[in-house]
């Protein structure tokens, strides 16, 4: 047994059974397992990035992490904008990285990269093997350490000799340490501050976002007259009729501020203190009060639905049912966000997973969607734009059966727009609405934002239509069909169809 069958072997036996792959020479040998080694779903991506934002999204929805196949440190580097997001958003994701031949590194070769060092910055754990008998053992540390809570990114480094010599071994499967229980203390002292009279604010995140941590969030809030808010971007969030409403902090600085104004007390559940995006002249970083007391019931690491449970009961909170929600009408007439949104909520597929990229068109989404079949709600949560399509990819993998729906800038779609290949390739239930604004939109609002006075030359650079994209031709030659919506009326039958056929489909929406 070679290395890289050791690898795959230690793999399947930690349950990763899934490989988002853009291979180069060095991991050839890999490649070779894979096709010897039953068990492995091998997924193609045609760009690194694509690779890890599919891992990503297949981690969100699955459950367990999904292995990478990066061709060295620039493939590595190609991948790290979306490792960036997936390490924000607290995923489980082993990536396996190829790298020079342990004797031929000293020659310079012209791949020849620090990927550890790149690999560091995105990453929880980073190992280089060092011989093929040591690649089994690396990879069960690397799915462990990938499993361990909150759910952390492991990059094993693999020089091309390891894994084509003799002398692999598979090793077992690791124990996973189960998430830390949150300290009695913890809970008797939020208890205090929600029944001491003064405003309260809980900010969940993570697992307090899923259907049953909320509903108990719920119980806390209506047994105390606390808030319940969101971060503004969340790994997935359960929503839709019959669950508990959950609205974030705004993206905007002022918005947020205005959103967090009169809190004396912030209470952490499983999130960080909220920061704004950037910096902004004579703007707070802070959207909380400067007076706000802020106190962690759980960290990200820990259990947090356990700790709502916890303090649920600790109040003696009863329990609530949730708003009843008529779902609207689609809505018909000219295309804007409320009437998208409106249409949305109206034809939503039960049991959907919504993968939101939508950027400025979309900012309104969110909160008027709430009344749309039970569904989840994905984001990218490291604010690198570009992984949209690829998480929408990695979803419809790691949830077989449910509807994909991408909701997806133009501008950021041009990152990754080779993940439409992919879903086809893959036939992958996803309908991607592209919202063809032919402008990166989100960086005039930030040119007005920071104070600045742009020029002709300023604006041209953040402008799409000279020349115009043709969506429709790209999914095509990508082999997704497509079609343009011009009116609510074209795009509530086009999502329809889309909706209730096999395989992918892109509507081009025009706003």
């Amino acid at each position: 047994m070679n290395g890289a069958e050791s690898l795959v072997h230690t793999l399947l036996g930690a349950g990763v059974d899934t490989c988002f792959a853009n291979p180069g020479t060095s991991e050839m040998h890999f490649v070779a397992a894979l096709d010897r080694i039953p068990g492995m779903r091998c997924v193609l991506a045609l760009f690194e990035g694509v690779a890890s934002g599919a891992a990503d999204g297949y981690a969100r929805m699955a459950g367990k992490p999904a292995a990478t196949l990066l061709h060295c440190g620039p493939g590595l580097a190609n991948a790290l904008a979306n490792l960036h997001n997936a390490r924000r958003a607290n995923v489980p994701m082993v990536n396996c990285v190829g790298d020079q031949a342990t004797y031929h590194r000293p020659l310079d070769a012209p791949l020849t990269a620090d990927a550890e060092g790149w690999a560091r910055g995105a990453s929880a754990w980073v190992r280089t093997a060092r011989h093929a008998r040591e690649v089994g053992r690396d990879a069960a540390v690397a799915v462990q350490v990938a499993r361990t809570a909150p759910g952390q990114i492991a990059t094993l480094i693999l020089p091309s000799d390891t894994c084509w010599e003799a002398g692999g071994e598979v090793a077992p499967a690791l124990p996973v340490p189960a998430a830390p229980a949150v300290d009695a203390l913890a809970i008797e002292q939020a208890r205090r501050l929600l029944r001491g009279g003064e405003r309260v604010l809980l900010l969940l995140g993570g697992p307090a976002l899923a259907a049953a941590a909320l509903a108990d969030a719920h119980r806390i809030a209506a047994a105390t007259g606390a808030r319940l808010l969101a971060p503004g971007s969340n790994a997935r969030v359960a929503r839709g009729r019959g669950r508990y409403p959950i609205e974030r902090i705004p993206y905007p600085v002022d918005a947020a501020v205005a959103a967090l104004a009169g809190v004396r007390h912030l209470i952490l559940v499983g999130a960080r203190e909220p920061a704004t995006f950037f910096a902004y002249p004579g703007k707070p970083g802070r959207p909380a009060p400067a007076d706000a007391s802020v106190h962690v019931l759980a960290r990200p690491e820990q259990d947090a639905a356990a700790a709502l449970a916890a303090l649920a009961e600790a109040l003696d909170a009863p329990a609530v049912s949730p708003p009843v929600s008529p779902p609207p009408e689609p809505a018909r007439g000219a295309i804007g966000p409320e009437a998208f949104a409106h249409s949305l909520a109206a034809l939503l597929p039960e049991q959907a997973v919504v993968v939101d990229e939508s950027i400025t068109f979309g900012r309104s989404f969110f909160p008027l969607t709430h009344a749309a079949a039970p569904h989840d709600w994905l984001q990218l949560c490291g604010g690198a734009i570009g992984e949209g399509l690829p998480l929408a990819t990695g979803a419809a993998i790691g949830a077989p059966g449910r509807r994909v729906v991408s909701l997806q800038a133009d501008g950021s779609a041009l990152y990754t727009v080779q993940a439409l290949w992919t879903q086809a390739r893959e036939r992958l239930d996803v309908t991607t609405v592209l919202f063809d604004n032919r402008r990166y939109a989100i960086l005039q609002h930030e040119l007005a934002a920071v104070g600045a006075n742009p020029g002709r030359t300023a604006l041209d650079m953040l402008d799409l239509g000279n020349p115009d994209i043709d969506w429709l031709r790209i999914a095509e030659g990508f082999g997704v069909a497509a079609a343009r919506a011009t009116t609510m009326e074209q795009f509530n039958d086009l999502f329809a169809q889309s909706c209730l056929r096999p395989g992918p489909f892109l509507i081009a929406l025009a706003t």
